[in-house]
């Protein structure tokens, strides 16, 4: 009878060890393979985000002025990855036809393009842009030059701004159209608005079924909360000081930190599904 129990407990440990990996065997197989799936999982998810901007959203080449796209990254889980490629002095029409834009204004009363083609900035964007990334666009503040090539007209700005959403759209992304955020204008004790193309840009987002987010109101109305107005022009010391630079247009990293939560602030309130990934 021991010799019949031995041989069965022998049989038993014999397949158990056919069925069951070892210890050493289990851990290279199950956490690489989980591992994998994890990474592939999380590289599907990635979603990018497209910054079209002028200098108050662009990266900053020196301490001032910085841009608030600049710090929008921060405020996202790794999910969402941002790639500014706003660029300081343009306006909508210079970000999209860069180096073919003339210095002529035409009969219609815009710039005279030398060529249609795209500058390389945006045709990295609809080459990189996937179905589920954002592009947002902000533009308005160097488009009201009377000169060119800076100089784009009100209809012609709306036609662009349109344009820029619709190639989103295309591509299954989320465009997000922003007014211009504003400068820090006084009226007494009070800060005002002082941008263009709102109208414009209000028309674009209703022509795409954009969402719009009204910066210049929102910039406006925080300057007012921190009772910004009046001051004596002194960009150097107090809060106006933190918040520009030696001016009254351009952020400091800490202004530029307000304002990029301002337009997180209106992704949740305006229930932008971008939101979901902020942290």
């Amino acid at each position: 009878m021991r010799k019949v129990h031995f041989f069965i407990v022998s049989v038993l440990m014999l397949s158990l060890s056919l069925v069951v990996p070892s210890a050493a065997s289990a851990a290279a197989i199950g956490p690489a393979g989980c591992s994998a799936r994890v990474g592939t999982a999380a590289a599907a998810a990635t979603t990018t985000v497209w910054m079209a901007g002028d200098s108050t959203m662009a990266n900053p080449s020196a301490t001032c002025p910085v841009g608030w796209a600049t710090e929008f990254d921060s405020l996202f889980h790794s999910n969402i990855v941002v790639n500014n490629l706003a660029v300081a002095g343009r306006s909508i029409q210079t970000w999209l036809y860069e180096g073919n834009v003339t210095s002529t204004i035409g009969s219609n009363g815009e710039c005279v393009l030398s060529s249609t083609t795209y500058s390389s900035r945006w045709q990295q964007v609809l080459t990189g842009m996937k179905a589920g990334d954002y592009l947002f666009i902000q533009f308005g503040i160097n488009d009201g030059s009377t000169t060119c090539p800076r100089h784009v007209g009100t209809a012609r700005y709306q036609e662009l701004m349109t344009t820029m959403a619709q190639a989103a759209l295309a591509r299954g992304a989320h465009p997000v159209l922003l007014t211009a955020v504003a400068a820090i204008t006084c009226s007494g004790s009070t800060a005002v608005k002082n941008r263009g193309f709102v109208t414009q840009t209000n028309a674009a987002g209703s022509a795409t079924g954009s969402p719009v987010i009204d910066l210049q109101t929102l910039s406006v109305d925080y300057y007012n909360s921190l009772g910004l107005c009046p001051n004596n022009g002194d960009y150097t010391s107090g809060p106006l000081g933190q918040f520009f630079c030696n001016d009254h247009t351009h952020f400091e990293a800490y202004g530029a930190r307000r304002i990029a939560r301002l337009v997180t602030g209106a992704l949740r309130t305006q229930k932008i599904p971008l939101a979901d990934s902020l942290l």
